[in-house]
């Protein structure tokens, strides 16, 4: 297909309102925005942009939900009230806050959003499929500025949700390029990180084990695992990790304290985890949240010597 020659007018600069608000109505009109239904489904631009970040964030708040689409709190609560009795949303306590409520796809809502999604994504693959490399790039170029100029790129709540295909590969890579950059650790790391995303995928029991990836903006930020461990009635934490934007923002306690809290409704009595002297604000966190230090030892598995520490909580 030949690239996008359109001599469409451009907007007049010189009134920068008259030109947002004629960039607003193309706009509207090529992802369908007037359309009754939009993108063919049962459902409204808002239920539909709900929907998404029901779907994206597996156990996302409501008011969360509120705060990335900036919806007022009675609508949304009428919208997630339309989809709870469409069978395709559904709500259970959090674990780790009984005051929260977390909401879910439901397996119909799942079948209802599939094709949703592949269908927004064809059309976006529609409207730039004529444009070459080169204005592709000027494209989402341009797309960034605009959102930089309009103050959209403001940092967004940290959801946190179930693991999805491609989470494993970021979680080794980020695991191995962050330990060598920050303590120096060879590539062992990432090897053993490979081996316990694999383990976790190949046994995988989500009654009693879960991976939990925190995403900002649709970026993912940190992760952590719980898993079981070989002694009966324990659980395992593992790979708790934090990019360096997502630090000193409180995420590293709330991940651990989404393991305690699922590790109790799953039965679990004990969680033990391995960690090192180095991780210095890892073990704080631990210690916060009433594990204990029970033993130490030395290897040098990762290119120098390193105290490891394995620690225990009694549920």
């Amino acid at each position: 297909m030949p690239a996008n020659t359109s001599t469409a007018t451009p907007a007049n600069t010189s009134d920068p309102v008259a030109a947002v608000r004629r960039f607003n109505r193309f706009y509207t009109r090529a992802i369908g925005l007037l359309e009754k239904g939009y993108l063919g489904t049962p459902y409204t631009l808002a239920e539909g942009r709900v929907l998404y970040e029901i779907a994206k964030g597996d156990g996302v708040t409501a008011k969360a939900v509120g705060e990335i689409t900036g919806l007022d709190a009675g609508y949304l609560s009428r919208i997630v009230g339309r989809l709870e009795r469409d069978g395709a949303v559904s709500r259970r306590r959090s674990a780790a806050d009984g005051r929260s409520a977390l909401l879910s796809l439901t397996e119909h809502g799942q079948t209802v959003f599939a094709p949703f999604d592949q269908r927004s994504d064809a059309l976006v693959e529609g409207m730039i499929g004529g444009l070459a490399p080169a204005q592709r790039a000027r494209l989402t170029d341009a797309m960034g500025e605009v959102e930089a100029l309009l103050g959209a790129t403001a940092a967004g709540p940290v959801l946190l949700r179930r693991h999805r295909p491609g989470d494993m590969g970021w979680i080794v890579e980020r695991h191995g390029v962050t330990y060598a950059r920050e303590y120096g650790w060879n590539g062992h790391i990432e090897a053993e990180t490979a081996r316990i995303c694999a383990d976790f995928l190949d046994g995988y029991d989500p009654a009693v084990e879960r991976c939990w990836i925190a995403e900002r903006d649709g970026e993912r930020i940190g992760c952590v695992f719980l898993v079981k461990d070989q002694e009966a009635g324990v659980a395992r934490l593992r790979l708790l990790m934090l990019e360096p934007a997502a630090r000193g923002l409180g995420l590293g306690k709330r991940l651990v304290a989404e393991c305690v809290g699922f590790a109790r409704a799953a039965g679990y009595r004990e969680i033990v985890l391995w960690t090192h002297a180095v991780l210095t604000a890892a073990r704080g966190i631990y210690a916060a949240q009433g594990f204990e230090l029970e033993r130490t030892s030395t290897h040098d598995d990762f290119g120098h010597p390193e105290i490891s520490e394995t620690w225990r909580l009694k549920l």
